[in-house]
């Protein structure tokens, strides 16, 4: 199938146009690009909103994960692309996100690292910029809820002991596991996360909510104190 350089979907055969693909066909039918012509509605001049969804996948290499990871501002700097089409990619991006977060087990056991690292997938994937996290479980170790603490800048963020164990002591919380994204993807703890983990855990055995674990996550892998025997 050739697409015309119009930006008038109109002047393309019915089958051809996304909307009407996706009638006809299903939605399975569509490639990424004519999904995202969608939501864009139309392209520009010269090119067609199925053109301009094209040139934005290449630009993160045809990886929708990449391309959740833009914000508004981001996408806004495409030809064709202004304030109100950014949102609308943005909003059905995290629409796909939160649908993952609902299918997820609503009382997770944790029992490892592994275990941990994917509950807290939906919250800090396609992260910009850091976060910290906890995630308060019951005797059983059982999920009671993650809870965002803080967040801040792409080198980090701030984690207020005293702000953590109102969070946990206000849910009952019989135990708990630090986590914090690095964007950058590096995953060597610094001097400041294990001062910053020591100080926590030393508090948590004073108030009898153990501290069993501190994970730096990123979107492809994960580091936990507890399994490198530094906690």
């Amino acid at each position: 199938m050739t697409y015309e350089t119009s930006g008038n979907i109109q002047s393309w055969a019915e089958e051809d146009r996304p909307r009407e693909k996706l009638m006809l066909k299903g939605k399975a039918a569509l490639s990424e690009a004519e999904l995202i012509a969608i939501l864009i509605n139309s392209g520009t001049v010269d090119l067609t909103a199925v053109d301009v969804a094209k040139i934005i996948l290449k630009s993160v290499g045809n990886n929708l994960n990449e391309l959740a990871r833009l914000s508004i501002k981001d996408l806004s700097k495409f030809r064709g692309i202004g304030e109100a089409k950014a949102i609308s990619i943005v909003a059905a991006l995290e629409l796909g996100r939160r649908r993952k977060e609902q299918d997820r087990p609503q009382r997770a056991r944790i029992t490892c690292s592994r275990d941990a690292y994917n509950e807290m997938i939906p919250h800090l994937i396609d992260k910009p910029h850091e976060e910290f996290w906890i995630l308060l479980m019951n005797r059983a170790n059982e999920v009671l809820r993650p809870v965002q603490i803080s967040a801040g800048g792409v080198s980090g963020t701030v984690a207020d002991p005293k702000i953590i164990f109102k969070q946990a002591i206000e849910h009952l919380a019989s135990s708990m596991i630090l986590l914090h994204n690095h964007p950058s993807g590096n995953l060597t703890p610094s001097q400041a996360d294990k001062d910053l983990t020591r100080k926590l855990k030393d508090a948590g055995r004073l108030l009898d909510i153990p501290v069993l674990d501190h994970l730096i996550f990123t979107d492809k892998a994960y580091y936990s104190f507890a399994d490198e025997g530094i906690l």
